[in-house]
């Protein structure tokens, strides 16, 4: 066997029959970075070439998603051309208008020189019936919906670093795909391996009489939909903002959307920091791409914040689907949010607008809030007090998307969702995580509590008085070896001999356990899980008998194991410090017993 002549790979065989076949394949297919796979095998690296040949991508909470690089495992010219080939294969399949009804698709800023992978070279490679500029992942499924696509494809890696990239698939009904859809299209992918004769040509896409470029119309028709969120535009243009904002971008997309979206709603537009306005695939001014992480990433927009004496910071990640809120309390002292208590807030004001134009409580009937089971239970409680629905789903907005389309299909209204990693759905526009959207309506709840003498963390206390304090802690720890992540899980469910799992942590009593992996739950009568089962990700619960509630389980997009804690007080209980001291000590207890961080070597969170 011979490849372009000057390199027989008989003579270079690595003996392993599984890799010398991906190794064969992938210098036959591809076309860009086969000299990468070829300098490996000369080499003689043949563990590196195991790990980039002989596993594919898997669809996680967010679609396809790894480093960029050379490997079926990796993200990279020849895996996207046969993601692409599979969801046509799939779609065409299920659609028989597929034609006529097209795929969105649309990509964000991210490039790696080294390899030439890029975000808008990818986009280039699948065939397009529809199409935009780099933009914002919430627009798409904002896109799917309003034009009718059979699909929707956004290639972006979101606040992940910078070596990685991504392929998020989207269905008709613009919610993330999840199963069967994921599984279905995993199978033709496999099916669809090897390049068809057109795939590498990239002006096939530029020459379809079937493409077009709905960008333009797309933006104008959200930001005038955005109306369906604006509760007080009048007041507000009439009196103006009380407040000044600053806003960062990361590095990515989201800065001329937000521009745009303050001014719809009548605010003049937030300052931006200037550093990080502009696209910048290297995010060469922050540690990590990811506002999530808090004070440490936000350093450059608060110090522009008390330059400029501006009240509140907002950040959007780089394909502004995330968002972070901090708040100036005293000089120069700030709270940055975390993702449950700006939940806490945002679903408050959802709700007071709600009730406001629904006065009648049957209405509550039809009406619901989500949240991803590992997010705070904070509008459970809300719902137990306002006669409203509340439902978790599994971790990862495309199950929220899922529930919504289903609510709908009965005549129910979500008029807010959320999950804790700082994702946040405001209305019903998109049944996906909207950072552009939640931006502005932040913005607009601050200002009516503003000119109404109350602050953002004020109003948060109100509500915790009113509904119960929910202190949570949310952290991780990174592991880069998949075998040590399954050695953890494994013990803690033969953690006192077979199939039992820990009686306690911290002193207390563990009262139930909910093992999403194997479908085990122990305060169901039949002792099974009521959300799906999940075979391919790990996840655990525990419920103490003081009313903490922790959650360990695996990232699915990052090499991290999670771990979320939750104190639910009941409303009138509001000696704060002991119960954060509380939660501190069991989570700790929880991190230390359950996850061993030093014996598997694992990396703690350094910000």
């Amino acid at each position: 066997m011979e490849n372009n002549g000057d390199m027989d790979l008989n003579c270079h065989a690595t003996g392993d029959v599984r890799l010398d076949k991906a190794i064969y394949q992938w210098i036959t297919w591809d076309k860009v970075s086969e000299s990468t796979v070829k300098a490996l095998l000369l080499d003689g690296q043949v563990e590196e070439l195991r790990r980039r040949l002989c596993s594919r991508m898997a669809f996680g909470t967010a679609g396809l998603r790894a480093a960029m690089g050379a490997g079926f495992a990796l993200i990279n010219d020849l895996t996207i051309i046969q993601s692409t080939q599979g969801m046509y294969k799939y779609l065409a399949r299920s659609f028989p208008d597929f034609g006529s009804r097209g795929i969105v698709v649309g990509y964000d800023t991210r490039a790696q020189e080294a390899s030439g992978c890029n975000s808008e070279r990818y986009y280039t490679i699948p065939p397009p019936f529809s199409s935009a500029d780099h933009t914002t992942t919430c627009k798409h499924p904002y896109a799917v919906k309003r034009l009718g696509a059979a699909a929707g494809v956004m290639v972006t890696a979101s606040h992940n670093p910078k070596e990685d990239n991504g392929y998020k698939v989207y269905w008709h009904n613009g919610a993330q795909i999840s199963s069967p859809n994921d599984k279905e299209i995993l199978k033709c992918i496999e099916e669809s391996s090897e390049p068809w004769s057109e795939s590498w040509n990239e002006s096939l896409a530029d020459n379809s009489p079937l493409r077009s470029d709905p960008l333009r119309e797309i933006s104008k028709k959200y930001m005038e939909d955005l109306s369906s969120v604006c509760f007080h535009r009048y007041q507000f243009t009439v009196l103006g903002s009380p407040l000044k904002f600053v806003h960062s971008s990361f590095h990515g997309v989201g800065h001329d959307y937000v521009q745009q979206a303050f001014r719809a709603f009548g605010f003049p537009p937030p300052i931006p920091v200037p550093e990080q306005k502009d696209p910048d695939p290297n995010f060469s001014t922050v540690s990590c791409p990811n506002p999530e992480e808090g004070e440490s990433v936000l350093e450059l927009s608060l110090r522009l914040a008390e330059r400029e004496n501006a009240t509140i910071v907002m950040a959007t990640d780089p394909d502004a689907d995330r968002l972070a809120v901090a708040e100036q309390s005293d000089r120069c002292r700030w709270k940055v949010f975390t993702g449950n208590e700006l939940a806490a807030l945002l679903g408050w004001w959802m709700l007071f607008n709600w009730k406001e134009t629904h006065p009648d409580p049957a209405d509550r009937e039809r009406m619901y809030m989500l949240a991803t089971t590992v997010s705070s239970k904070i509008l459970k409680a809300f719902a137990r007090i306002e006669g409203f629905h509340f439902e978790e789903t599994l971790p990862g907005f495309k199950w929220i998307g899922k529930k919504i389309h289903e609510l709908a299909k009965t005549g129910n209204e979500v008029i807010f969702a959320f999950e804790e990693s700082i994702g946040f759905l405001c209305g019903s526009m998109v049944p996906d995580k909207d950072g552009v959207s939640a931006a502005v309506v932040v913005a607009e709840m601050a200002s009516y509590l503003y000119n109404k003498n109350l602050t953002l963390h004020q109003q948060l206390e109100n509500i915790f008085e009113t509904y119960g304090y929910h202190i949570s802690t949310t952290s991780y720890v990174i592991c880069h070896d998949p075998p040590t992540v399954k050695r953890i899980f494994t013990r803690l469910r033969n953690f006192e001999g077979e199939n039992t799992y820990p009686r306690s942590s911290g002193g207390h009593s563990i009262v139930d356990v909910r093992d999403v992996t194997t479908g085990y739950d122990s305060s169901q009568p039949d002792k099974l899980c009521v959300l799906p089962m999940t075979k391919s990700s790990q996840m655990i619960t525990f419920t103490l008998q003081n009313g903490i509630v922790a959650t360990l389980r695996t990232s699915g997009t990052e090499p991290k194991i999670k771990f979320y804690t939750e104190f639910c007080a009941p409303p009138g209980k509001s000696d704060i410090s002991s119960l954060e001291e509380e939660l501190k000590k069991i989570t700790d207890t929880l991190v230390e017993e359950f996850l061993e961080p030093d014996k598997n070597n694992l990396i703690r969170r350094s910000i």
